[in-house]
């Protein structure tokens, strides 16, 4: 049987993740991939690990120096953060 209306990738692909109400973990998910372009690539090889967890950022470092300076940075990188990504997606930022 054939459908009346055929339907673009790009339409079916946005009713699925609407249907199975994936566009949060994807935003979470597309902001991880910010975090280098935001931040650069020294400090993010001292990153051993990051995750988001209720909006909370999560990051920890390998570095004194560099956590000490980015703690100072908290609030810039959060706005730079959400703005690449287009909404707040981020509310608070940790370092460990």
């Amino acid at each position: 049987m054939r459908r009346n209306r055929t339907m673009t990738l790009k339409e079916a692909l946005e009713d699925f993740i609407k249907e199975y109400r994936l566009a949060p973990k994807l935003k979470e998910a597309s902001v991880i991939n910010i975090w280098e372009n935001v931040t650069g690539k020294a400090i993010t090889a001292r990153t051993k690990k990051i995750y988001i967890s209720n909006g909370v950022l999560h990051i920890y470092l390998s570095s004194a120096v560099v956590k000490n300076e980015l703690m100072m940075l908290r609030e810039s990188l959060k706005q730079q953060i959400n703005t690449k990504a287009g909404e707040e997606v981020i509310t608070q930022i940790v370092i460990h």
